[in-house]
């Protein structure tokens, strides 16, 4: 089996709906995106995914989607403020918690036909959520 691992950095805002704690208040983070793919075969290069076509499929979409963003659930009371101040908003069905953003950047992934196995969200230096199916 073979695998590939490629790694992005980005940056966001959100705050977590329903959550008693210190994160349902508005805050950042400067997240490490890891992408996991893995095949039985490699292709006419000898390569199960080129990491410069990663980059420039999966980094680019995570810097227009989500990059410098604040992500909220949708009935989040700040969406419509923010909306009319003109600030970037990104909007989930469910709270934006490092799982839910790991699940959408997986999700594009199948869209694109890639095969992954499995995607890792870094909040903090020692954290990390995951999805894979």
């Amino acid at each position: 089996m073979y695998r590939v691992y490629k790694s992005f950095d980005f940056c966001y805002g959100h705050r977590l709906m329903d959550y008693d704690g210190p994160c349902m208040h508005p805050h950042g983070h400067n997240a490490k995106v890891e992408i996991l793919l893995q095949g039985e075969t490699l292709d006419k290069r000898h390569i199960l995914y080129e990491f410069g076509e990663l980059r420039d499929l999966v980094k680019a979409w995570i810097d227009e989607k989500l990059d410098h963003k604040m992500l909220l659930r949708k009935d989040d009371p700040l969406v419509k403020p923010l909306l009319e101040l003109g600030e970037p908003v990104y909007l989930f069905e469910t709270s934006p918690t490092a799982e839910a953003i790991a699940k959408l950047i997986y999700d594009y992934c199948i869209t694109l036909k890639l095969p992954i196995d499995e995607i890792r969200i870094w909040e903090t230096e020692s954290s990390y959520a995951a999805y894979r199916e």
